[in-house]
């Protein structure tokens, strides 16, 4: 987004926010969701997918490797991105039922992720 486009929205968010990601096998997003929810995250968007896991990734690991996956995808305040993170990864990263993986991403923008108070509705 340019400069003068950010100008004329009124509604840019200027908190600094993280996007985590968690991969996990199918029908096991509720350890996802249940461990960002004790670290403060506030909720999430499920989306399926399938994996092309590398098979001597699975023989090295020792683990079998489901194709069918679900991704959870977090908005988080920066400030407990860490905490959301390793909340995840102990409840369903690789050493669980879950098989997951765990990684965040910066967001440069956002908008609507808070509601507006009503002094800017009224600007």
């Amino acid at each position: 987004m340019t400069n003068e486009n950010k100008s004329n929205i009124t509604t840019l968010e200027v908190k600094d926010y993280s996007l985590i990601i968690a991969v996990v096998n199918k029908g096991l997003t509720d350890l996802v969701t249940s461990a960002s929810r004790k670290a403060g995250g506030k909720g999430g968007t499920i989306m399926v997918a399938r994996g092309s896991g590398n098979p001597n990734i699975a023989k090295f690991y020792g683990l079998a490797i489901q194709p069918e996956k679900e991704v959870v995808f977090i908005v988080v305040d920066r400030s407990i991105k860490d905490t959301v993170l390793k909340a995840i990864y102990d409840e369903a990263g690789l050493a669980t039922k879950g098989q997951g993986i765990v990684f965040s991403l910066p967001i440069s923008d956002a908008i609507g992720l808070t509601p507006l108070d009503e002094s800017k509705k009224q600007s």
